[in-house]
């Protein structure tokens, strides 16, 4: 992966509050960038690259549904070449909502984060 082209032209898109982080969102020519800082370090954080496709993907197939965690649309998308790990479809959830097309739905009280897909 070529770094300069990959944070050239950057957009920022908005910002998702997890439970442990706040995600930062970018869109470049194709991709999403997600950058998070731990609330509790902000010196401290990661990064990673979510395909447009797969934002698309996620809009489209599951446009509606509550209460929908990474894990549900992982398993839910293991036949698609969009998400190689939980991780990625937990950042593509980060982008729905980082661009306003999710909510987070606080009604659920366990360790998983919820989502509301718009």
């Amino acid at each position: 992966m070529n770094v300069r082209s990959l944070v050239k032209g950057l957009k920022y898109r908005g910002e998702a509050e997890g439970k442990r982080q706040t995600y930062y969102v970018f869109e470049g020519s194709g991709y999403f960038f997600v950058i998070s800082f731990r609330k509790t370090d902000a010196d401290s954080g990661n990064f990673n690259v979510i395909e447009s496709d797969a934002v698309q993907y996620v809009q489209r197939k599951f446009a509606g549904e509550k209460g929908i965690t990474a894990q549900d649309l992982y398993n839910r998308s293991n036949k698609t070449r969009h998400f190689g790990s939980e991780l990625d479809a937990l950042n593509t959830l980060y982008v729905l909502v980082a661009t306003k097309r999710a909510k987070v739905d606080n009604r659920f009280k366990s360790r998983a984060l919820y989502f509301n897909i718009k």
